[in-house]
């Protein structure tokens, strides 16, 4: 079985900064895409940034402020999140795109999701 944990979610001062980290574990052979998610309170669930291919590919909203250092030997991808505000306020979701075996399939995965509220 595959799993994504997220961890560092927390409560954090407008202008400030917070580092989220995901590690997958499990059956894996080929991590292609992994990266961030990201839902507000009644909206829907949104791209923050996923690299994929040596390249990553950044919301509009975070593009300056976030970046995603990934260590493809641990599996890991952290979410650097600098100059937070209020509108970055939401349940993080880390996400994979991986191959279990050899020739698999690729499939999406995901974490179970952490909590950032940017508030004073």
């Amino acid at each position: 079985q595959v799993q994504l944990v997220e961890s560092g979610g927390d409560l954090v001062q407008p202008g400030g900064s917070l580092r989220l980290s995901c590690a997958a574990s499990g059956r894996i052979f080929s991590i292609n895409a992994m990266g961030w998610y990201r839902q507000a309170p009644g909206k829907e669930r949104e791209l923050v940034a996923v690299s994929s291919g040596g390249s990553t590919n950044y919301a509009d909203s975070v593009k300056g402020r976030f970046t995603i250092p990934r260590d493809n030997a641990k599996n890991m991808v952290d979410l650097q999140m600098n100059s937070l505000k209020p509108e970055d306020t939401g349940v993080y979701y880390c996400y994979g795109r991986l191959q279990k075996y050899r020739y698999a399939v690729e499939y999406d995965y995901w974490g179970q999701g952490t909590q950032v509220t940017v508030s004073s």
